[in-house]
């Protein structure tokens, strides 16, 4: 079989249109995210509680775990660091 490819990679595709760097960030987040809620899950940790920890809102968190908001991925590191992950 011949494996040789006709075409560029998406990244490729993405650089081309300019919007590599931002779907890259975007991707980030949302492992990201999802890594929190599965650390939140398994420590039984409530969004609530989360709150409590960040010294923030519920809405603030609920806007934390939505990768489509503007979430730096400071505040994500902060966050994954009370439930003792790393980003």
């Amino acid at each position: 079989m011949n494996h040789n490819r006709i075409g560029s990679s998406l990244d490729d595709f993405l650089k081309e249109e300019g919007v590599f760097e931002e779907a890259q960030a975007l991707a980030i987040k949302e492992v990201v995210a999802w890594q929190l809620l599965e650390a939140m899950k398994s420590q039984a940790i409530t969004k609530s509680g989360l709150a409590v920890l960040l010294k923030t809102s519920r809405t603030q968190v609920n806007r934390l775990l939505d990768p489509h908001q503007g979430v730096t991925l400071s505040t994500l590191q902060r966050a994954a660091a009370l439930v003792g992950r790393k980003v």
